[in-house]
């Protein structure tokens, strides 16, 4: 097994890396739960805001030179639009929170500390940002969904070793296309919390 390196991309390392960073989201969300059928410009405007954010982080998870993994997170505020709603009346201000965007591992690469090290490398830098909690959302999935692999786990187990803690009635809402589908639907997205 080869050695996994994975440390923060910013400046010229960050640009470099955002087409890989794009490619990779777009295959790793293909699988369930996801099934997103993105396309690569999306993606590289999306990223866009991790290069010319001064809060945000882009955690790069390399094997040698190739790109095997990607974390993003951002202040929360930065993303008021899409979720301030679901923590209304939460008694927590928008302020306080880093929102752990994403996490992508290609699968000969899970299982091998790499989610660790991108939850440790966002944690920490939301630390230095001066906020409280730590946040993510999950996409919801009904258990009878067509294409729910038989073997599915799901990581609420993994999610509760690192502290965090489903938030009951906390749900976003975030459009996208399905594999297989003509046009963008509602998805609900279900957020976890932990203190920092």
């Amino acid at each position: 097994m080869s050695a996994i390196t994975v440390h923060p991309l910013t400046g010229a390392d960050l640009d470099a890396a955002l087409e890989d960073v794009a490619r990779l989201r777009m295959t790793v969300f293909r699988d369930w739960p996801y099934l997103y059928d993105g396309s690569f410009d999306y993606e590289h405007r999306y990223l866009q805001s991790y290069r010319d954010s001064a809060g945000a982080i882009l955690v790069g998870a390399f094997d040698g030179a190739q790109l095997v993994g990607a974390a993003t997170g951002t202040p929360m505020e930065d993303h008021a639009e899409d979720f301030a709603r679901a923590f209304d009346g939460q008694g927590v201000a928008l302020e306080d929170i880093f929102y752990c965007a994403e996490s992508v591992v290609l699968p000969p690469y899970r299982g091998r500390g790499i989610g660790h090290a991108f939850f440790d490398a966002r944690e920490a830098h939301a630390r230095r940002l001066g906020r409280r909690y730590s946040a993510f959302c999950g996409v919801i999935r009904p258990d009878d969904h067509p294409m729910k692999p038989a073997d599915y786990r799901p990581l609420d187990g993994f999610w509760r070793k690192r502290g965090y803690e489903e938030l009951p009635g906390v749900v976003a809402h975030f459009d996208w296309t399905d594999i297989g589908d003509s046009g963008q639907t509602s998805k609900p997205l279900q957020f976890w919390m932990r203190a920092l």
